[in-house]
């Protein structure tokens, strides 16, 4: 029987062992993808206790809490940190075959140095140990102990972006922290509250937004402003990669009708979507700049508990209502005009991984290696299963070896256990591949493999 998450965790086989201790573990860390506060990184954010760092705004914790039968007010409500703490750890006793008990472990351990177990017996013992460190911790101190040496926020084009300023003029910090473009409330017309947010762009570009023309201008500035302090990645939450024939009378009117406040049919608001994601694409090409597309999700099911905490409060689930064959409308428009930009695509479908695979077959161009990237496993299949079918199809599909690997999409300082989790898996995959006899044992092409996904591929496809 191998002892409880020993320095061989996951690595099941000899190949598997030295490929994650000689090549992938040594690697530093690319995150192309978090919702990190810049402001935060910038001041430096000194943490109390442990549950300030570990469980506020983490929704994949309040859901497991949840599923434990855990009373609210221990999750997001009233109950003082020290009880949140213990309800969590009550929690992750008995969360056997979750990946929120490999991650917690491996956060105690590489942040904290706890070699133990966390349960309700041991929490109090956690909760000091951590308490003691966190006094020498801090957002910088907690980026810097993971190898970051890149990282990408996400932010709205309304944003000033004041904080990635001030860090980019910190000489004191070395990680690069660069802005990621969400220009998903721009898109959004349906929205109640989108005219009071078109106000809100006017202002941050000094332009007014009497058309669809002036709109598209209002995005060019920003997109300008955002590419002057150091942005080249965009990201986008959908529903779906949808694709809605137009032109560009059709989608001029329906902007003018959303103005007037008049009631936009559901092709309409397609129609806006498409045009909007099209002429973004374009602007992504012409800057060389990455475009991310996550879709797949139905958000804030409960409507009870949306009511009370907002959005992002763990009651998204995955959705199965994507017609892939628009995503490969959507990348012909683009292509057709040659202006398809290096493009990443992420379903939280599991069911979508083969068709994201063959409709990206069908759009790789050189000089890029795999410019239309498979993202990751995503929010509820960044577990062991996940990644595996997600690589695994990768690999049947397209080219596992120019896979851009792992990112956090995360809140939290301590996420970055997750890269040597996903690591870990990476190298047991390939590794089991090569002791199978399905893949050589050729050293200098294993390495290249390993260190790629792990970080230079990151590296080199997002120009960092």
């Amino acid at each position: 029987m191998k002892a409880f998450m020993d320095k061989d965790f996951l690595l099941q086989n000899d190949c598997a062992k030295h490929l994650y201790h000689d090549y992938a573990e040594k690697m530093p860390i690319i995150d192309y993808h978090c919702h990190l506060s810049p402001k935060e990184i910038y001041e430096d954010m000194h943490f109390e206790n442990i549950t300030q760092v570990w469980l506020y705004g983490d929704h994949y914790k309040w859901r497991l809490m949840r599923s434990h039968g855990i009373e609210e007010k221990y999750i997001t409500g009233v109950a003082s940190d020290r009880e949140k703490f213990q309800k969590f750890a009550e929690t992750l006793g008995y969360a056997i075959g979750n990946p929120l008990y490999h991650w917690s472990h491996l956060e105690l351990r590489n942040y904290f140095g706890y070699e133990g177990v966390l349960n309700e017996d041991t929490a109090e013992e956690v909760w000091n140990l951590c308490n003691e460190k966190l006094k020498e911790l801090s957002a910088r101190k907690l980026i810097v102990n993971s190898s970051v040496t890149h990282l990408c926020t996400t932010d709205d084009p309304i944003d000033t972006l004041e904080y990635h300023k001030l860090i980019a003029e910190d000489e004191s910090f070395d990680v690069v922290v660069k802005p990621a473009w969400r220009p998903d409330k721009a898109m959004n017309l349906q929205v109640e509250n989108y005219l009071d947010y078109l106000k809100k762009l006017e202002e941050a570009s000094g332009m007014k937004i009497e058309n669809y023309s002036s709109l598209l201008n209002v995005m060019n500035n920003r997109l300008d402003f955002f590419e002057e302090n150091g942005c080249t990645v965009s990201d986008h939450g959908l529903d779906y990669v949808m694709y809605e024939p137009y032109t560009e009378e059709e989608v001029t009117h329906i902007f003018a009708k959303r103005l007037n406040q008049e009631l936009l049919l559901e092709k309409e608001i397609r129609q806006f979507k498409t045009a909007f994601l099209v002429e973004m694409g374009k602007e992504y090409a012409k800057r060389n700049w990455v475009m991310q597309l996550h879709y797949g999700v139905i958000r804030d099911n409960n409507k009870k508990l949306f009511k009370k905490l907002g959005p992002d409060a763990g009651i998204d689930s995955v959705g199965n209502s994507a017609p892939v064959n628009e995503l490969a409308y959507f990348l012909n428009a683009l292509a057709e005009k040659d202006l398809l930009p290096k493009t990443i695509i992420y379903s939280l479908n599991p069911i979508d991984n083969v068709a994201i695979e063959t409709i990206m077959g069908g759009f790789q161009e050189g000089p890029v290696r795999s410019k239309m990237q498979h993202g990751s496993a995503w929010w509820f299949n960044d577990n062991k299963t996940g990644m595996i079918d997600q690589m695994t199809s990768l690999a049947n599909e397209g080219m596992l070896a120019d896979f851009v690997g792992m990112l956090t999409d995360s809140r939290s300082f301590l996420s970055y256990a997750r890269h040597e989790y996903f690591r870990r898996i990476l190298c047991n995959l390939i590794g089991t591949w090569v002791e199978n006899g399905e893949y050589p044992n050729d050293e200098k092409a294993l390495e290249k493999i390993i260190k790629g996904i792990s970080y230079n591929n990151t590296k080199e496809y997002f120009g960092f």
